[in-house]
């Protein structure tokens, strides 16, 4: 068998030659040998393939190969599964064929330089034993040694065989053990990464009807050089073997739900299979539409979060907080996987115009969601520490003034918050206070504070600490 490559990645000028033999796996060229493909794809970037190809077995021992596998495999995972047949060894091989690769193995081998008079069309082969191929390619024609160059001339080199384990497509090569033979579906399962999805949000919020409009999309990523074709796709909300948390970007005030979603579950994970088979091309992002709900009561309100003696000599914006419900009744209806929501609202020409974007977590049904936005262009909070001294024995006593500005033509509503109250395992408690408050928890105190339209207010406050 001889086959003719270009040099084209090592030498730039080099004109490409055509390849002469077949491809050596049997599959033709540019179509996959896969089978019935099914995919389980996880949000971290992980995979699960099962592929099921049918395959004529002879009796006994037999080597079978498995090209377009993913090229990001993890081998030790494989399991194969066919009626009275056993595995007894396997390997995958990832040395692809590429003009790099073949020179690479053709060090200490001899080859076939040919060039081209390009006034004549000549040809002229000259006998080559390839010295080194590192940044560049070093030959030794007869008793001179010479460094392949891109001179402008056409040169091809000429390879009388193909080394052994290059391979045009990432191949697994199973050698089997079958007690009979026959034709039968073989089940190739595996997982890998280079596949993952994420959820994307598009919040559209109309502030006068107090509603939103939510349409969910999953955007599925193969960063593989292998495409999956007309697979049977299955995406898992969760994190199977992760430790790491994942930081949701939601306000204070969001509360997890307790209901339960109509939908398949694995575990503890939920399912969103995609409605048809599809195409995961290599290198590919795609989206796919799973959630589309109108008209969801939603409420715009502010919130800022004050640390323990924070004083500022400049006032402050507050958060903008959106909040709504994945409840059934009155909500999303679904538990929501883990992503960006991003959120819109209409100008005054009724364009949906972008004003922040933050993430979840994986949200179970029946969750009150407040997601910050961004910054507030109207409403201002001053915190100031006004007193800071001894109240007695291991006692501190702290007086905060928190005034709060509203300069929009209505007023609005802040969630005033003050953390910090459990510093230093610190026994903080009010003894005074202008507004009544809440205790969220131990470190945190929240005030509901009214701000007239073009007005302001001023909140008040004393703690004691004990230490």
């Amino acid at each position: 068998m001889r086959i003719w490559l270009a040099l084209i990645a090592l030498a730039p000028g080099m004109a490409v030659a055509q390849t002469t033999a077949q491809a050596p796996e049997a599959a033709a060229p540019g179509r996959s040998a896969q089978g019935d493909v099914a995919l389980t794809i996880y949000s971290n970037n992980i995979a699960l393939i099962q592929d099921t190809r049918q395959l004529n077995l002879p009796a006994g021992r037999s080597r079978q190969d498995f090209p377009d596998v993913s090229s990001s495999i993890r081998p030790a995972t494989v399991r194969l599964s066919a009626a009275g047949t056993e595995i007894v060894e396997q390997n995958y091989d990832y040395d692809l064929l590429s003009p790099e690769s073949l020179i690479e193995k053709a060090v200490g081998r001899t080859i076939t330089i040919v060039r081209t008079n390009p006034a004549t069309g000549a040809e002229t082969r000259q006998q080559a034993k390839v010295l080194a191929s590192n940044g560049g390619v070093v030959l030794q024609i007869g008793n001179t040694i010479e460094v392949l160059r891109d001179d402008g001339l056409p040169v091809r080199v000429v390879y009388d065989s193909l080394p052994p384990n290059l391979r045009a497509r990432p191949t697994l090569s199973v050698t089997l053990d079958s007690q009979a033979a026959g034709t039968r579906p073989v089940t190739l399962s595996y997982l890998s990464g280079g596949l993952g999805w994420n959820a994307d949000y598009v919040a559209l919020f109309d502030e006068a009807k107090g509603v939103i409009d939510v349409q969910g999309w999953i955007t599925l990523r193969n960063d593989d050089s292998v495409s999956f074709v007309n697979a049977d796709t299955m995406l898992v909300a969760g994190n199977p073997g992760q430790t790491r948390g994942y930081s949701p970007g939601l306000a204070p005030g969001s509360n997890p739900g307790t209901e339960t979603a109509e939908r398949a579950r694995l575990g503890d994970y939920y399912l969103y299979p995609l409605k048809n088979r599809t195409t995961v091309a290599a290198n590919q992002q795609k989206q796919v539409s799973f959630l589309n709900v109108a008209g969801v009561p939603a409420r715009k309100g502010y919130e800022y979060r004050n640390n323990w003696l924070g004083t500022v000599n400049d006032p402050a914006s507050a958060a903008t907080v959106l909040s709504f419900s994945s409840s059934r009744s009155g909500g999303l209806a679904d538990a929501l996987p883990a992503g960006t929501v991003r959120i819109y609202v209409r100008d005054a020409a009724g364009q949906p115009q972008f004003i922040g974007e933050n993430q979840i977590g994986h949200t179970p049904m029946g969750s009150m969601l407040a997601i910050k936005s961004g910054e507030a262009f109207d409403v201002k909070v001053k915190p100031v520490v006004t007193l800071r001294e001894r109240a007695g024995r291991d006692r501190w006593r702290t007086s905060m003034s928190y005034t709060l500005t509203n300069a929009r033509p209505a007023p609005v509503t802040v969630d005033l918050l003050q953390a910090g109250l459990d510093f230093a395992n610190e026994d903080t408690r009010i003894v005074a206070e202008s507004l009544a408050s809440t205790r969220r928890s131990s470190s945190e105190v929240a005030w509901q504070v009214s701000v007239p339209a073009n007005g302001e207010t001023v909140v008040t406050a004393t703690f004691e600490t004990r230490y």
